[in-house]
């Protein structure tokens, strides 16, 4: 797979942030408690997790690798694979989903959208200036472009979790959903055999909505592997 190009990364991170900050701005004291595709979370808990996700953003940004790279953009996934150490179900993704939704029950809505879209505003101008070709985040190292597209998946899929119940979103940007079909395909290592649309790719493969029979039969063995990450 042809490696991520550092302007793609960096517009998909744009569009992606954007885009949640652009919903934030709506929510009040009912959408912030609109359920969401994230089992136990509400629309608000949604966008407190991405604001934990852009903190991290601006330590990264600002910390410079100094080993050779151990992840890339798809690689990184792995460890929200079946059976990786963050995965949906393991101890530590329930510990994390209990802080997101005992924290962001403290926010007023206004607070909550106002610190989300000053912090992403401020990691996707981090990354642009961002002068290191290595950064260090949780343990690995990645090249600045390989972590900015994780940044920008993550997003993506986060933007999908938030909006099923506030009807009045927008659609998804087209360029971050881009980036997770190249981690899906990366992480299946083979050519998907069903026409999926990128929506549809990334809820049917970070487990968002489950396989029908008819699309296990045309996955064939490769059904098994699905979600490819959660």
């Amino acid at each position: 797979m042809d490696q991520l190009s550092r302007e793609l990364a960096e517009t998909a991170l744009d569009g992606a942030y954007g885009q949640l900050s652009e919903v934030a701005a709506g929510l009040d004291a009912a959408a912030v408690l609109r359920p969401s595709r994230c089992a136990g979370w509400a629309a608000g808990d949604v966008l407190y997790h991405q604001l934990l996700d852009a903190r991290r953003a601006l330590r990264t940004l600002a910390s410079p690798g100094t080993t050779q790279p151990d992840r890339d953009d798809i690689s990184y996934w792995r460890s929200y694979s079946s059976g990786g150490d963050v995965a949906p179900g393991s101890q530590l993704a329930a510990e994390h989903a209990r802080h997101v939704r005992i924290v962001a029950s403290a926010y007023l809505p206004a607070q909550l959208s106002w610190e989300w879209t000053e912090t992403a505003d401020a990691a996707c101008r981090a990354a642009r200036a961002c002068p290191y070709d290595l950064v260090t985040t949780q343990g690995h190292v990645l090249q600045t472009t390989d972590f900015i597209g994780t940044l920008a998946v993550e997003a993506a899929v986060h933007y999908l979790d938030m909006v099923v119940g506030l009807p009045a979103a927008p659609p998804p940007d087209p360029i971050p959903l881009r980036l997770v079909r190249r981690v899906l395909g990366g992480l299946l290592g083979a050519p998907l055999a069903i026409g999926w649309d990128d929506e549809t790719y990334a809820l049917k493969g970070t487990g968002r909505l489950a396989l029908t029979d008819s699309e296990r039969s045309e996955l064939g063995p490769a059904a098994d592997r699905f979600p490819l990450f959660g």
